[in-house]
């Protein structure tokens, strides 16, 4: 859809060689400027992409030539101008301007290349976020966002799934950890929400299925390239649904997002010269299972303990997956929520998802039966009437539920190919950075 706007009539994108002749408001940015004397060659920049505007001194008004010679890199311009084919330039397609007004006139030096001929390093480039933006990569990072925004939202609507919003400032721990950002609300302690979890749980016992994308925040020492102290998360809870059900669901979109950004976002890919991994059938294996092939590679690890980033590492070396799940984790290494097996109790029906060395989602079937909740609490020194709020409608008939949480971050790694969350995140907040 073409929209005219005071400013502008066509986008970047939308001027191509079969538009030759026309003459059309254009407005953006001003991204690099190759001066040749009598020829000044103006690469102007929007949203969606850049377009040449040729300038010839010889051809233009004493005004415009004067503007475009004061031109500084990021100004804001508006210009009437014909478009003009040319297999020459950028695209196969110019502006030759009629008029050239400054709307916004930028400072020299820039403190961020923002062309990307000057490299600078990331956190350079997080204290300059909004000229970092601004670079062909960070478009390309946020329209691919974009697109998998939109397909998680389209497939899981098209699985009967409601889109709800839960409480993120909270009376208590969700998971009864302690790594929580504490708020004043109205005079009493509260906290900002780690996870929908408890409330995504309480509203599978309405909607049946609902899913969540949204802001949470985990006061974690954790300064890697992996973690941030808010991010988003993608996260769904289904009623009259188990973990295998519930990694069927996870399975699918991931496959659903894959192939649209593959096919949406085939300029933003070649931009940050990426291809995401195929998605075919995801494998899985258990947490017994990863665990052998850990002692198999050398590695001193037993029954309960982690398998983090290092482990996972070698698990990728040695199985060879793209994507895998590990499932079947020990009980005592899950939330109190998380259901254990009938027939092994110390193993639980939970999973992650992991992409190489990453942790990218995570979920199980839930507990159903209040009793069983509050043994579970118990075994881990938790006081059930902090959790009163929750605990108290499972007697009024919970339906057995499953769920999953995403890490939205984590997951565009996986489809950008880049190295850290940082960069895949607008505005990162992290042990180090409030601002911008």
């Amino acid at each position: 859809m073409v929209m005219s706007t005071k400013y502008k009539d066509l986008r970047a994108k939308e001027i191509t060689p079969e538009l030759s002749g026309r003459v059309v408001k254009f407005a953006g940015w001003v991204h690099r400027i190759r001066d040749l004397g009598g020829k000044k060659f103006v690469l102007l920049r929007d949203a969606t992409g850049i377009i040449q505007m040729t300038v010839s001194k010889d051809s233009v008004s004493e005004e415009v030539w004067r503007v475009v010679e004061n031109l500084t890199l990021e100004s804001v311009v508006s210009v009437v101008a014909e478009i003009r084919a040319d297999p020459r330039a950028p695209r196969g397609v110019e502006l030759i301007p009629k008029t050239v007004e400054v709307l916004s006139l930028a400072k020299k030096p820039l403190p961020l290349d923002v062309s990307g001929k000057v490299r600078a390093d990331l956190d350079t480039r997080l204290r300059n976020r909004p000229l970092d933006l601004r670079r062909m990569e960070s478009l390309a990072i946020a329209r691919i966002c974009d697109t998998v925004l939109d397909v998680i939202r389209t497939y899981l609507r098209g699985l009967g799934f409601v889109e709800v919003f839960t409480p993120k400032i909270i009376a208590t721990a969700t998971e009864g950890g302690a790594n929580l950002f504490p708020v004043i609300y109205f005079g009493k302690q509260a906290f900002l929400a780690q996870s929908p979890q408890l409330y995504k749980e309480l509203l599978a016992g309405a909607f049946e299925r609902v899913f969540e994308i949204g802001p949470a925040w985990r006061a974690e020492e954790s300064d890697t390239p992996y973690h941030l102290a808010e991010f988003i998360s993608v996260d769904i809870e289904a009623a009259f649904m188990d973990y295998n059900d519930v990694m069927n669901v996870l399975e699918g979109l991931v496959k659903e997002v894959v192939k649209e950004v593959m096919r949406r976002n085939a300029e933003d890919l070649e931009i940050l010269k990426w291809r995401p991994p195929e998605v075919d059938e995801i494998p899985r294996i258990t947490y017994l299972e990863a665990i052998d092939e850990l002692k198999r590679a050398g590695l001193d690890i037993k029954f309960g303990d982690d398998i983090g980033t290092p482990e996972l590492r070698v698990l990728h070396q040695r199985l060879g997956y793209e994507l895998v799940f590990i499932k079947d984790f020990p009980s005592m290494s899950r939330p109190f929520y998380t259901k254990p097996k009938d027939d092994e109790p110390e193993l639980s029906e939970s999973f992650d998802l992991v992409w190489r060395h990453l942790e990218i989602a995570s979920g199980s079937t839930r507990i159903h039966r209040k009793e069983q909740l509050l043994e579970e609490m118990k075994k881990r020194g938790l006081n059930p009437q902090s959790f009163e709020f929750f605990i108290k409608w499972f007697d009024y008939g919970m339906p057995p539920h499953a769920g999953w949480g995403l890490g939205l971050s984590r997951f565009l790694l996986m489809l950008t190919g880049k190295n850290n969350v940082k960069e895949v995140t607008l505005f990162p907040r992290d042990k180090k950075r409030l601002v911008p």
